[in-house]
């Protein structure tokens, strides 16, 4: 079995096997590219790894940080008020941006599963060769 030759971000040499019959492993195999752009894609939509998440981690502190030194009289209730609605703002904004990151998945996925069934543009099935 051979090494994949690709070179990482870090100067390192890849550890991973390559594929039968390729150079790469397969991270790292050109004729992927769109398949792993495609996967990436799909981070942080669902809680998992990515921003949305650690920015929801974050505006949670802010907000439970505020309640405590509302609660311990260290702020003034009308500026907590402020400070939370903003937050509020702010989680709305990045609600907003993972559903739109979900709709442009799902238009992608669309796309693709009516390429292979074999439909044009138009909506109308062609017959492939």
């Amino acid at each position: 079995m051979s090494r994949c030759t690709a070179i990482k971000a870090s100067g390192e040499r890849c550890r991973g096997r390559a594929i039968e019959g390729s150079e790469w492993c397969w991270n790292h195999d050109p004729a992927r590219a769109a398949e792993h752009r495609r996967n990436g894609s799909r981070g942080g939509h669902r809680a998992g790894r990515g921003r949305p998440l650690t920015e929801l981690r974050e505006a949670k502190r802010l907000l439970r940080d505020l309640a405590d030194r509302v609660i311990a009289g260290d702020v003034d209730k009308g500026n907590a008020a402020i400070g939370a609605q903003v937050l509020n703002v702010y989680l709305r904004a990045v609600s907003v941006e993972m559903r739109l990151k979900e709709q442009t998945e799902l238009e992608d996925r669309i796309a693709q599963l009516e390429t292979y069934a074999g439909h044009n543009d138009s909506g109308r099935r062609t017959w492939r060769a």
